[in-house]
C-alpha cells in the first residue's frame, strides 16, 4: 500500500473534517510554492529540494470560495489590509476551525475562478486583490490589484495531490 492509502485508512469516512483536499500548486512559469521564514516563496525547486514544495491545503466553502492553507492546513492563507497596503499573509489557525460565516474569517476565504485549465484565486476580503508570483524566482507569494501587469502571474495550476 501507498503511504497515502495507509493514510486514508486511518481515516473512517464519517470523520473526516470538513472536507480538507490538499493541491499541488504552480503558477504558468512552472514556480512552485515553499516555506522560507516562514514566507511562501515560489521558484523553482530541484534535486532532493523538491521535498520542500508546498501542498496547498483547500476546504471548499460553497461552490467558488475556499479556504487556503499549508502545512496540513495549520497554516492558513489571509489577505490582510492595514492602511493602504493590503498583504498575504500566512497565520497560525487551523483550516478546518475556520467558519464560513463569520465575518473575521473574511480574510481567509478566496474566490477560486477557472479560466480553461489555469485557476486564479481572488480575496473575498479584499476584492480585485488576487494570489500572484513574481516572474523572478524565490520571491514572497504575494497579493496584486493588477493583475494584468506582466511583471505578475496570477493564473496557477492546481491538480489534486494523488
Amino acid at each position: 500500500t501507498t503511504a497515502a492509502q495507509a493514510e486514508s485508512a486511518g481515516h473512517p469516512a464519517g470523520k473526516r473534517p470538513c472536507k480538507m483536499q490538499a493541491f499541488r500548486i504552480w503558477d504558468t512559469n512552472q514556480k512552485t510554492f515553499y516555506l522560507r521564514n516562514n514566507q511562501l516563496i515560489a521558484g523553482y525547486l530541484q534535486g532532493p529540494n523538491t521535498k520542500l514544495e508546498e501542498k496547498i491545503d483547500m476546504v471548499p466553502i460553497d461552490f467558488r470560495n475556499v479556504f487556503l492553507g499549508i502545512h496540513g492546513g495549520k497554516l492558513c492563507l489571509s489577505c490582510v489590509k492595514s492602511g493602504d497596503d493590503t498583504k498575504l499573509q500566512l497565520e497560525e489557525v487551523n483550516i478546518t476551525d475556520l467558519n464560513k460565516n463569520k465575518e473575521e474569517d473574511k480574510r481567509f476565504t478566496f474566490i477560486r475562478s477557472e479560466t480553461g485549465p489555469t485557476t486564479s484565486f481572488e480575496s473575498l476580503a479584499c476584492p480585485g486583490w488576487f494570489l500572484c508570483t513574481t516572474l523572478e524566482a524565490d520571491h514572497p507569494v504575494s497579493l496584486t490589484n493588477t493583475p494584468k501587469e506582466p511583471c505578475t502571474v496570477t493564473k496557477f495550476y492546481f491538480q489534486e495531490d494523488q
